[in-house]
């Protein structure tokens, strides 16, 4: 996971992890953000959720990211698939985005999958340690899922 994620470095006493919670705990109570664990057969496995929601634009945008040993089971497909129901559904939105480095094909399978479309290529959209990586963006209208 480390050559995807680049705050695992950073990410090394608990006392970090309990400020990444604080800051997950106030985006929520401000209304700017969505993070929530993902439990599987009793266990945490993974975090997903909305990583900043523009009201402005009605927009969400998804992120996540699972344990190695969890994936192949449809898990996060159906973890995105309810998040995507939600910003629709509950929350009155006009469009949900999903970015995933061009390499990921992993965490890209799961926009495809779920008919998202691709919408462009952001390049050198984030820095990993020693380089940049380019993103690929999914979105998908409310109109759209909900003519699915």
């Amino acid at each position: 996971m480390r050559k995807l994620l680049p705050w695992l470095d950073s990410t090394t006493k608990i006392e970090d992890t309990t400020e990444l919670i604080k800051g997950c705990l106030k985006g929520f109570a401000e209304n700017k953000s969505l993070t929530s664990v993902i439990l599987f057969e009793g266990k945490i496995v993974g975090v997903a959720g909305y990583n900043d929601i523009n009201w402005a634009n009605k927009t969400a945008y998804i992120q996540y990211w699972l344990g190695e040993g969890f994936q192949g089971h449809g898990i996060m497909t159906a973890v995105a698939k309810t998040l995507t129901h939600y910003a629709f559904d509950e929350l009155g939105l006009n469009k949900v985005e999903i970015r995933a480095a061009v390499g990921n094909k992993k965490s890209r399978a799961i926009p495809e999958r779920l008919n998202y479309v691709n919408e462009g290529c952001i390049r050198q959209a984030e820095w990993l340690y020693d380089h940049y990586v380019d993103h690929v963006v999914y979105g998908i209208l409310g109109e759209e899922w909900k003519g699915k």
